[in-house]
């Protein structure tokens, strides 16, 4: 059987390293439009020592990815954070970022009342008895829209977005709850099952409240309970994600084609399928066809062999954002002003005067990169959310700039005075899916149409959802489907 993979990001690479497990004897080709394997992870050389400038951690949430890097011989490499807190930049000022609730979303004042009105803390605690939200079980709504219509704007701009947008570079208004946030959904569903009234408020504190149980379950359960690996629910490699791809890469079994850029899909005259551009390596035609590229790219690619399922993904947009990697020589300037002993910063949306909508202090949120340093620091600033693409285009001498001015504008702390040895700056365009309201049906008529053909399938973050833990169960499930 041959079977062409078409991206080498960690979804085409873990499908590659699943279809060699269950059938060692198919010949597989991957191929990749860039010059390096990894697709939107990517780990660079710092002096002190690799240093990621896409993805830096994983969800831990079940033991399915810790066992999975534990198979490919990472167990050891596996390294958790110092358990630092971030903060948000809100009303030019650093406050604490609210604890409990979703994602941000309170259902109480208590925890946001420092960063929002007396009105909007008013308007909050009242919700539970305003006018019930018509919410259909299984439907999907805005989160901005939602949290906007239910508590307002404070909430939505100085809260949600921040948390939201580092991890899907958009704001609030462009996700979708059931997309992006499953178990408020969920939850919401449940109170319309039920017939009670609908409120937003009411939704957050159910989940509260399992998530309250499920912790004293876990402590009465010395091996971290079921389900639950041990140690911390976050987790990064020592050496970056470079751990995770060359691995993936070197024990796939495939042959992997960089710098080929794949221009269609289409029918071979005796069966299977031709990969237009793939070189000498695609002469042969093959059985089988795995797509794993964001869906912009695949619908593109299938045109041809799945006119439907490429129709059904051409809406989904894509958000991109630029990564500023730093080596500051000294966590403290001349003039005595520190770099704030806390993991990073998150932006409001609503905060003016600043480009970055986010600061990773790395090497104070990991320990492991901390022990390579010879005093200083590593710091990240992050930039974009979708429909910003300007930010992201900048000239590499103004991002730069930029992430040093709002650094001294939102710590106090010069991070020129104090001297940067080393600068890395990384773009990514079109590097997250936008997971709106929409997508979800998106994906769900793209699987619909790709299942009336015949070894063709896809994957990738928009098909499976944000975060490694989700990319590489759903390249694992599609390399068992399409053999």
């Amino acid at each position: 059987m041959r079977i062409a993979i078409i991206g080498a990001g960690i979804a085409g690479l873990t499908a590659a390293y699943e279809i060699h497990k269950v059938a060692p004897d198919a010949h597989v080709d991957v191929f990749e439009a860039e010059a390096r394997v990894g697709g939107k992870t990517r780990t660079v050389p710092f002096d002190s020592g690799p240093m990621d400038v896409g993805a830096e951690a994983f969800l831990a949430r079940n033991n399915d990815i810790v066992d999975f890097f534990t198979e490919l011989g990472l167990a050891d490499q596996m390294v958790g954070p110092s358990g630092l807190r971030s903060r948000v930049y809100a009303q030019d000022s650093l406050q604490p970022i609210p604890q409990g609730g979703v994602m941000g979303i309170p259902s109480s004042a208590e925890p946001v009342k420092h960063l929002v009105s007396a009105e909007t803390a008013a308007r909050i605690d009242a919700e539970s008895t305003a006018e019930p939200i018509d919410w259909q079980v299984g439907q999907d709504y805005s989160v901005g829209r939602m949290v906007r219509e239910r508590y307002g704007d404070e909430v939505a701009d100085r809260v949600v977005s921040a948390l939201l947008g580092g991890v899907y570079s958009c704001s609030a208004d462009d996700l979708g709850i059931r997309a992006t946030v499953p178990q408020l959904a969920e939850a919401l569903d449940a109170l319309a099952e039920s017939g009670e009234p609908v409120t937003l408020s009411a939704a957050v504190k159910s989940i509260e409240a399992e998530r309250a149980e499920r912790a004293r379950e876990r402590s009465a359960d010395n091996d971290g309970g079921v389900g639950q690996p041990a140690g911390p629910p976050f987790r990064a490699f020592r050496g970056g994600y470079a751990d995770v791809y060359d691995t993936l890469a070197e024990k796939c079994g495939a042959n992997i084609q960089i710098d080929t850029f794949i221009s269609g899909v289409e029918p071979h005259k005796k069966g299977g399928y031709t990969v237009k551009g793939g070189g000498e390596a695609a002469q042969e035609p093959y059985d089988r066809v795995l797509v794993a590229t964001p869906a912009p790219t695949a619908s593109r690619l299938l045109k041809k062999v799945a006119p439907d399922a490429a129709e059904a993904m051409r809406p989904i947009k894509l958000a991109s954002s630029a990564v500023v990697g730093l080596k500051i020589d000294s966590d403290t300037d001349s003039a005595g002003n520190h770099l704030p002993e806390n993991s990073g910063l998150l932006v409001a949306l609503d905060q003016g005067g600043v480009h970055a909508k986010a600061f990773t202090f790395s090497s104070r949120k990991w320990p492991h990169l901390a022990e390579r340093l010879d005093g200083g620091v590593i710091v990240r600033a992050s930039f974009g959310r979708f429909g910003d693409d300007a930010i992201v285009r900048a000239d590499e001498d103004d991002l730069v700039d930029y992430a040093l001015d709002d650094l001294k504008t939102i710590t106090g702390f010069d991070a020129r005075d104090a001297g940067v040895s080393e600068i890395f700056t990384q773009r990514w365009f079109g590097g997250i899916p936008r997971f709106d309201e929409r997508h979800l049906g998106y994906v769900k008529a793209a699987r619909a149409a790709l299942a009336d053909v015949p070894g063709i399938d896809v994957t990738g973050a928009w098909a499976g959802g944000v975060g490694i833990p989700n990319v590489v169960a759903d390249a694992r499930a599609a390399a068992r489907r399409i053999l």
